[in-house]
C-alpha cells in the first residue's frame, strides 16, 4: 500500500523535537494519541533512543502506521494500539509521557474530554502530556490564519475547531494535571505542557 506523508509533519518534526525532549528526557513509555503518518513516530523514536514510543491511532489507521513502523530497524517503537478516545479502554495501564499533535481541534468537545480523562487514567505521578496544535487564549485567536483555519474546520464539521486554552486547562485540573508550560511553535502553534499531580 502507498504510504500517507504529511509535509506539514516533515515541517515541524524537528522544533517539536527540541521541546519535548525536555521533557521525555528518562527512559520510559511515550504514548502518542493519534499517530497519523507515523512520521513524528518514527522520528522521534529514533531521535530518543532510551524512550519506547508507543503509537496509537483508530482502528481506520492502523494499517497505514503499521506499513510506516515496518521500515524501522530498532526496537523502541511500538506497533499501533487501536485507541479511540470515546473508548474507555485505552489498552494500557500507565505510561511515562503522552504526546498528542494536531488531534484536539478535529475532536468535538466530548472526545477532547475523553482524552484528558484517558490521560488522567494512565499518566504516571509527575510525568508530562505535551499537546502540540492552534489554540485560542482567552478566546482569541493567535493569527488570522488560525482564524481562518477554525472557520473551514466548522464549515467542515460544526463540532470541530480550534479548542479554547482555559476551557482545556480546567479538564485538566479536573484529571489531576498542573499546568506546566507554553510554547510557541512555529507557523502559530504551540505546545501546551501539562504535568501529572504527584498521588496523596
Amino acid at each position: 500500500m502507498e504510504k500517507s506523508f504529511s509535509q506539514a509533519c516533515e515541517n515541524n518534526k524537528r522544533p517539536i523535537l527540541e521541546v519535548i525532549g525536555g521533557y521525555f528526557n528518562e527512559p520510559g513509555m511515550i504514548l502518542e494519541i493519534g499517530t497519523g503518518t507515523a512520521q513524528h513516530a518514527m522520528y522521534f523514536a529514533e531521535k530518543l533512543r532510551k524512550l519506547y514510543w508507543q503509537t496509537s491511532d483508530k482502528a481506520e489507521n492502523i494499517e497505514d502506521i503499521n506499513a510506516h513502523v515496518n521500515e524501522y530497524t530498532h526496537y523502541n517503537l511500538g506497533r499501533p494500539l487501536s485507541i479511540d478516545v470515546i473508548q474507555k479502554d485505552w489498552e494500557l495501564e500507565s505510561c511515562e509521557g503522552v504526546y498528542s499533535a494536531n488531534t484536539a481541534h478535529i475532536m468535538n468537545w466530548y472526545m477532547v474530554e475523553n482524552m484528558f480523562e484517558g490521560v488522567g487514567n494512565i499518566l504516571l505521578p509527575k510525568k508530562y502530556f505535551c499537546l502540540y496544535g492552534p489554540f485560542t487564549f482567552n478566546g482569541k485567536y493567535t493569527s488570522p490564519s488560525n482564524e481562518s483555519f477554525d472557520k473551514m474546520l466548522k464549515e467542515h464539521d460544526p463540532q470541530s475547531g480550534i479548542k479554547n486554552f482555559e476551557d482545556l486547562q480546567k479538564l485538566a485540573e479536573s484529571q489531576g494535571l498542573s499546568f506546566f508550560k507554553q510554547h510557541d511553535m512555529p507557523a502559530n502553534n504551540n505546545i501546551l505542557v501539562w504535568q501529572r499531580n504527584q498521588d496523596n
